[in-house]
């Protein structure tokens, strides 16, 4: 490839990634996928359906991505998740923090940015300080926080931290075998758990958990494949368009919100480029409104009271900085990031579910207390 033909290659990555983010919110907007509400619905009311769902997602995407390894297509290896130092504490922490702010902001970034799209004023104030408190872990003063504590506490694991490149390494069978055999042994079981449930096979739950876990997939076959260049014409390295990460990437929206303000207000500066988190931001949000006015959903909604701002605050600023701590939001890592077979995805998503049951019961023992 040419250095004239990159520009329009990058718009085709661009281009695919905004429709692909619309298409997410679209779907979480129609379905009511959420990973809180999942969180809320089995602690609270003993109801497993959405986080049937989450878990579905969470299948289909390791499946999928064991196949694009398999075919030699996307390996973990060439993804943001790539490194052979395993960051558990990093992830446990972030996650924890992750989860116990996405129930104190009502909802994880991602269900802030859909519910944006409805007409949600309250998802405006979080996503902005989402943002904020992401960008400072990412290069401000937490983020001398983060690398000073946690990120110091790590393991060298000889070999990319993900499962299957463990396996292969301790077992000696081929990389891709170890692929396919780790994602069977991960996506297997939550496959089985999360459609045993009559409720979680019909047609809502399944348009739901599939939607997700195959746009994840679509994700990663647009930065992954589309974007990815075997030899950059300029500087002679193997290099993937349009991402932050210089990485395949697919969808996560703590950073990538962090990044879409840094964008939006250095625009002038002309090393400032778009990439694919920056626009899947305004996609799910877009997407979201197309559905909400469609559907006579979108209405405007503001804060109850100051307790109710207060708590938004806190939430949205745990998760900015739990994202970043963790890698990943509830899709970042729950999803798109398992779907790799991540050391750190492993850690981070337990981490994010007893953290947000902490938060589940935390509001249930406020709501308590007020009556």
């Amino acid at each position: 490839m040419s250095s004239s033909e990159l520009p329009m290659l990058t718009w085709q990555v661009l281009g695919a990634a905004f429709l692909l983010s619309a298409a997410l919110g679209a779907l979480v907007q129609a379905t009511g996928f959420c990973t809180m509400g999942a969180v809320s619905d089995a602690v609270i009311l003993g109801r497993w359906t959405r986080m049937r769902q989450w878990m579905l997602a969470t299948g289909v995407a390791t499946l999928g991505f064991a196949a694009f390894s398999a075919s030699g297509v996307l390996t973990p290896v060439q993804t943001l998740y790539a490194t052979p130092r395993w960051l558990w504490l990093s992830a446990l922490v972030g996650g924890a923090v992750f989860g116990l702010g996405m129930v104190l902001a009502s909802g994880c970034i991602s269900r802030n940015l859909v519910r944006l799209g409805a007409g949600n004023l309250k998802s405006l104030v979080v996503a902005l300080v989402t943002g904020v408190a992401a960008f400072a872990t990412l290069k401000g003063l937490t983020a001398v926080w983060r690398v000073a504590t946690v990120d110091r506490v790590a393991a060298d694991m000889g070999t990319n931290a993900d499962l299957a490149s463990v396996v292969a390494r301790a077992s000696g069978i081929a990389p891709a075998v170890a692929a396919a055999v780790a994602a069977a042994a991960i996506a297997g079981p939550l496959l089985l758990w999360a459609l045993a449930s009559r409720e979680a096979r019909s047609p809502r739950s399944l348009a739901a958990g599939l939607g997700v876990g195959l746009l994840v997939l679509a994700m990663w076959g647009v930065t992954g494949h589309l974007g990815h260049l075997a030899e950059h014409p300029e500087t002679l390295q193997e290099s993937w368009l349009a991402t932050n990460s210089t990485r395949a990437e697919a969808f996560s929206f703590a950073a990538p919100t962090a990044y879409l303000l840094d964008w939006l207000l250095f625009f002038s500066d002309a090393s400032k480029r778009g990439t694919v988190g920056i626009v899947s931001v305004p996609g799910v949000v877009l997407g979201s409104a197309a559905v909400a006015v469609a559907s006579g959903r979108f209405r405007w909604e503001g804060f109850a009271d100051t307790a109710d701002l207060a708590h938004h605050l806190v939430g949205a600023s745990l998760m900015g900085i739990g994202g970043v701590m963790a890698m990943g939001c509830s899709i970042g890592q729950g999803v798109t990031g398992l779907s790799t077979l991540s050391l750190a995805s492993l850690v981070a998503l337990p981490a994010m579910l007893a953290g947000a049951t902490a938060g589940v019961k935390y509001q249930a023992w406020r709501v308590e207390r007020m009556a």
